[in-house]
């Protein structure tokens, strides 16, 4: 497993050495292309793994005492049919007191915060080459990325993302979420961080923000954690293509015929 602070080497080869001039931007553009393919590669498998999500939010005073708190703890896990869900384990009351979360907020901490930009999303995106840069050991490509425009009801990624140059995706992203929203909100500034979870695919395994919040009537300093732990690749005997199983028909048994147990969903 690769992971900030440890890095095994892997099967793929560099695609620009470490030490060579930057890219042109025909190369440039290769990378991006390459790297969108690989995040929907990404995407795909890891609607495949089960995990517990801890998410977390604190109102802080300036002491950095806590007085407030949210808190959620999820079981990503596929029911009894095959499909995938999220189980909540523990969500105790809110007692946050200056911060109302927001649907926003919510499709943020969903969909925003790890960060994934697919061929699909790469359309919706200006995508900037900053350079090379080096977290931890590891040779990334760091890319300014934002959107080219905003509709009603979409959350987007804005902020920087740092690509592996050996497996081309995403380590590490830095930004916050934007969009359409009403006047007197505020989004925090976050960083998400990827391990490399069966010797393949960068996963989201952490989110921090620790921000002061600027309101029209007062500022807010808030912390915000996410875990994303215990990744499992789900394997059962029915087919199933990411969050949908596919029905597989079944011959009727013989009259005298008793019905085998069913086989079990999980290993």
């Amino acid at each position: 497993m690769r992971l900030f602070g440890l890095m095994i080497l892997g099967a793929a080869g560099l695609l620009i050495a470490a030490d060579a001039p930057d890219p042109s931007q025909a190369q440039i553009d290769e990378i991006v292309q390459k790297f969108a393919a690989k995040e929907a590669q990404f995407a795909k498998a890891r609607e495949n793994y089960t995990y517990r999500q801890t998410a977390r939010i604190q109102e802080l005073e300036p002491s950095g005492t806590a007085t407030g708190r949210w808190e959620t703890v999820s079981d990503i896990v596929f029911d009894t049919a095959g499909k995938r869900t999220e189980h909540v384990v523990r969500a105790p009351v809110s007692t946050l007191d200056h911060i109302l979360l927001t649907p926003e907020d919510l499709e943020d901490l969903r969909s925003v915060q790890p960060f994934v930009l697919t061929t699909t999303e790469l359309p919706k995106y200006l995508i900037r080459y900053l350079g090379k840069e080096k977290l931890d050991e590891i040779g990334c490509y760091a890319f300014a990325v934002k959107p080219k425009k905003v509709d009603a009801g979409q959350r987007y990624f804005e902020g920087i993302v740092w690509v592996d140059d050996r497996d081309l995706q995403i380590v590490k992203s830095y930004g916050r979420g934007t969009g359409v929203f009403k006047k007197g909100n505020a989004y925090p500034k976050f960083e998400t961080y990827r391990e490399q979870i069966d010797g393949q695919y960068w996963f989201p395994t952490y989110t921090i923000a620790n921000a002061t919040l600027h309101f029209p009537e007062y500022d807010q300093r808030i912390k915000q954690t996410v875990r994303y732990e215990d990744y499992k690749q789900f394997r059962a005997t029915t087919t199933i293509t990411f969050g949908d199983e596919v029905d597989q028909p079944k011959p009727a048994p013989a009259k005298d015929e008793k019905k085998a147990p069913s086989p079990a969903k999980k290993q």
